[in-house]
C-alpha cells in the first residue's frame, strides 16, 4: 500500500499514538522525556490523523485493509472512507492542540507522587483506541477498540486515585461504559444475525424487518447515547470529566463523545439504512431535553470543569437534534432536508470538539496557575493571564453560538432544518419540530447567559482569593495549544461554505445526495435550502465587525468623544468596593434557579465555617440520579444481601450449588 495514502497515514497515526504510550515507560527514570518525546510523538499522531482524515474527506474514495489479527475466521478489517475521514481529522485537530499544551501542564506531575508512565501511557492508548474505532470495518475490531478506549479513559479518570471522589467517578464511568458497550454489542448481534457475518459489508446487506431494525436502533441508541452523555444516561459525565487531568478532559469531552456520535451515525445511517421517522422522533425529543437540561444544570454550577461537563450534555443534545431532524425527514421521504439535518449535526460535532477542547484547556490553565476550580474564588484573571483570557473568550463566544465564530453556523443550520416543518404531512410532526426549535433557541439564550457568568466572574473584577491574586500566565506551549483551537474556531466560523462543501461527501456516500445548492452562490454566501429561503455571509459579518471596531477606535483616538475626567465614583460615604461586593456565580444564576427550581433538588441554608462566620451554602443535585439510579442501587444492594445467604462456609453446600448449576447448564445445552 502507498505510504502516502490516507489509510496509511491514519494507520501511522494510531502507531505513533501507541509509540508515545511505549515511550512513556521511560519517564519513570527521566521525567523530562514526557515533554521531549512522549508529547511530540502524540502530536505527530494528531498531525498524521488530521492530514489522512482531510485527504479521505476531500478525496471521496474508500480504502480498505485486512490485518492478520483477530479471530481465525475473521481478520480485522480497516476502512477509511469519507465519514471516518471526517472523524479522523476531528480527532487529529484536537490531539495536536492537546500535545502542544500537554508538556507545560504535565510539568507539575514530574516531581509529585503521580505516575508519569501511567499518564503518558494511557493517554497514548486512549488516542489510539479512538482512532481504531473510527477505522474499524467489522464489529469485532470495533468492539475491541471501543473497550480499549473505555478502559484507558477509565484509568485516566482514576489517575489521581488517592482521592475518594476520583475513585467513585471512575467506577461509575467504568460501570456505565460497560453497560453501554453491552448494548452496542447486542445491536451488532442483531445485524450479524441477519447479515451472516460480523463485517460491516455483511451487515449492510442484511435484510431486517421493521421490528428487528427498530430493536437494533434502540440498542445502538442506548449504547452510543450512554457514551455520548444523553439524558438520562449522562450521570457519569459530570462526575468523570472534572476529576481527570484537564488535557484528558479536553480529549474526553472534545473527542471521545464525538467517537460515540460517529458510532451512532455509522450504525444508523450506514449499516441500518432503512430509515423510520419514529427513530427521528426519539432522537429529537431526547436531544432537545438533553440540550435544555444540560445548560440548566450548567448554570447552577460554580465548579468550572463540572460546568463545562454539563455543557457537553447540552451540545451532544444539539447534535442529536440535528440527527433526529435528519431521520424524520429521511423517513418521510424528504431526502434534501434530511441531508441538511445530517450536515448541521456533523458541523456542530466538529465545532463542539474544537470549542469544548479549547475551554477545557483554558480551565486547565487556570487550575495550573491559580490552583482553583471554584469560580466563587476566582476573579480578575484577565489582568494576570491575558492570553488565556483571550482564548477563553473565543471559546465562550463560540459555544454561545455568536457570529462570526463556528458555533453560530451549525446552530443556524439546525434551525434552518427545523423551520422546514411545513414540508411534512403529519400534524404531530409539524408541531413537534417548532417546539424542538423553540427549546433550541431557549438553550442558546441560556448558554450565552451561562458564559457571561463564567467569564465575568472568573476573568473580570477583583481576585477573590490569594492563589488567584498570585496567578501568572501559563507557558508558551500551553498558550499555543489554546491558540490553535481558537484559530480553528474562527476559521470554521468565517468559511462555512468551504466546510459544508467538504462535508458534502458524507451525505453523498451515505444517502446518495448532498447539499450542492448550499455553495451555489460562491464562497461568500451559504444558502442551505435556497437563496430565497435563507442565506448567511460569514465573511461580510466579520468585515462589518472589524469596520465597527475600527470606526469606534478611530473616533475615540481622535477625541471626537468628549473627554471625561476619571475619578472614584461618589460612594455615599461607604468603604471602597472590594471583592466581597462582587456578583458571585451563585448570585448570577439565582433568577434562573428560581424560575426552573422545580427541575432540581436544591439544598440551601446557612452553615457556620471554621472561622466562626456564618456562610451561605447551596447544593443543586441532579433529580435524575434520585429518580432512576438510586432505586437501581438500592435494588442491587438488596439482591446482593440476599445472595450472600448462600455463603455459609460449608464446603459440601458449595459443592451442592456447583452440581446443581452444572445439571441446569447441561439441561439447557441439551
Amino acid at each position: 500500500m502507498n505510504l502516502a495514502s490516507p489509510l496509511s497515514l491514519a494507520g501511522l497515526a494510531a502507531a505513533m499514538a501507541l509509540l508515545s504510550a511505549l515511550a512513556s515507560l521511560l519517564t519513570q527514570q527521566t521525567p523530562s522525556l514526557m515533554r521531549r518525546l512522549v508529547m511530540p510523538a502524540l502530536g505527530a499522531s494528531g498531525a498524521l490523523a488530521l492530514v489522512g482524515g482531510v485527504l479521505a474527506l476531500l478525496g471521496g474514495q474508500a480504502e480498505t485493509l485486512s490485518l492478520p489479527m483477530g479471530l481465525p475466521w475473521l481478520h480485522w478489517e480497516l476502512r477509511l472512507d469519507v465519514l471516518s475521514g471526517f472523524f479522523m481529522a476531528l480527532i487529529g485537530a484536537v490531539v495536536i492542540g492537546v500535545a502542544i499544551y500537554g508538556p507545560g501542564y504535565a510539568r507539575e506531575f514530574e516531581h509529585g507522587n503521580d505516575s508519569l508512565p501511567a499518564l503518558g501511557g494511557f493517554t497514548g492508548i486512549f488516542v489510539a483506541g479512538m482512532q481504531l474505532v473510527v477505522l474499524a470495518n467489522d464489529a469485532f475490531m470495533f468492539m475491541v477498540a471501543w473497550e480499549v478506549m473505555s478502559l484507558s479513559s477509565y484509568l485516566l479518570v482514576a489517575f489521581q486515585h488517592e482521592h475518594a471522589p476520583n475513585r467513585r467517578a471512575a467506577f461509575l464511568y467504568l460501570l456505565m461504559a460497560h453497560v453501554g458497550g453491552l448494548s452496542i454489542l447486542l445491536g451488532y448481534g442483531v445485524l450479524a444475525g441477519f447479515g451472516d457475518g460480523f463485517s460491516f459489508e455483511a451487515m449492510r446487506a442484511a435484510q431486517l424487518s421493521p421490528g428487528w431494525a427498530s430493536v437494533a436502533f434502540l440498542l445502538a441508541f442506548v449504547g452510543f447515547g450512554m457514551k455520548a452523555g444523553l439524558i438520562p444516561l449522562h450521570v457519569w459525565l459530570p462526575e468523570a470529566h472534572p476529576v481527570a487531568p484537564s488535557h484528558i478532559s479536553a480529549l474526553m469531552s472534545g473527542v471521545m463523545l464525538k467517537v460515540a456520535v460517529y458510532g451512532f451515525v455509522r450504525f444508523t445511517f450506514d449499516l441500518l439504512g432503512d430509515f423510520q421517522w419514529q427513530w427521528g422522533v426519539l432522537a429529537l425529543v431526547i436531544g432537545a431535553v438533553s440540550a435544555l437540561m444540560g445548560v440548566l444544570y450548567a448554570l447552577m454550577q460554580h465548579d468550572l470543569k463540572r460546568l463545562l461537563a454539563y455543557h457537553s450534555v447540552e451540545n451532544i443534545g444539539i447534535i442529536y437534534i440535528g440527527l433526529g431532524l435528519s431521520l424524520i425527514f429521511l423517513g418521510t421521504g424528504h431526502a434534501l432536508l434530511g441531508v441538511l439535518g445530517l450536515v448541521a449535526a456533523l458541523y456542530h460535532t466538529i465545532n463542539h470538539a474544537l470549542f469544548k477542547g479549547l475551554l477545557f484547556l483554558g480551565a486547565g490553565a487556570i487550575l495550573h496557575s491559580a490552583h482553583e476550580r471554584d469560580m466563587e474564588r476566582m476573579g480578575g484573571l484577565l489582568r494576570r493571564m491575558p492570553w488565556t483570557g483571550l482564548f477563553f473568550l473565543v471559546g465562550c463566544i463560540s459555544i454561545s453560538a455568536l457570529p462570526p465564530f463556528n458555533g453560530f453556523v451549525s446552530e443556524w443550520l439546525t434551525f434552518q432544518a427545523a423551520l422546514q416543518a411545513w414540508a411534512l404531512q403529519s400534524g404531530v410532526l409539524r408541531t413537534l419540530l417548532p417546539l424542538a426549535a423553540a427549546m433550541l433557541a431557549l438553550t442558546g439564550a441560556l448558554a450565552a447567559a451561562c458564559f457571561v457568568k463564567v467569564y465575568g466572574v472568573a476573568f473580570l473584577g477583583q481576585a477573590r482569593s490569594r492563589p488567584v491574586r498570585r496567578a501568572r500566565e501559563v507557558t508558551l506551549g500551553m498558550r499555543i495549544g489554546q491558540g490553535w483551537l481558537a484559530a480553528l474556531c474562527l476559521a470554521l466560523g468565517v468559511l462555512p461554505t468551504v466546510v459544508v462543501g467538504a462535508l458534502n461527501g458524507i451525505p453523498q456516500q451515505l444517502l446518495g445526495q448532498g447539499l450542492t445548492q448550499s455553495t451555489a452562490h460562491g464562497w461568500l454566501w451559504l444558502t442551505p435550502v435556497s437563496a430565497d429561503t435563507a442565506s448567511y455571509s460569514a465573511p461580510f459579518v466579520l468585515i462589518g465587525l472589524m469596520l465597527a471596531w475600527w470606526l469606534a477606535s478611530t473616533v475615540l483616538r481622535r477625541g471626537a468623544v468628549r473627554k471625561v475626567r476619571r475619578c472614584d465614583a461618589w460612594d455615599c460615604g461607604f468603604a471602597p468596593p472590594n471583592a466581597r461586593m462582587q456578583y458571585t456565580a451563585t448570585a448570577f444564576a439565582q433568577p434562573i434557579r428560581r424560575v426552573f427550581g422545580g427541575l432540581f433538588e436544591i439544598e440551601e441554608g446557612v452553615s457556620q465555617g471554621e472561622d466562626g462566620r456564618e456562610r451561605h451554602s447551596l447544593h443543586v443535585n441532579d433529580r435524575i440520579w434520585g429518580w432512576i439510579y438510586l432505586p437501581i442501587v438500592r435494588a442491587t444492594n438488596a439482591a446482593a444481601r440476599r445472595v450472600t445467604l448462600i455463603q455459609s462456609g460449608n464446603v459440601r453446600i458449595y459443592l451442592g450449588w456447583s452440581l446443581g448449576t452444572l445439571v441446569v447448564l447441561l439441561w439447557l445445552i441439551s
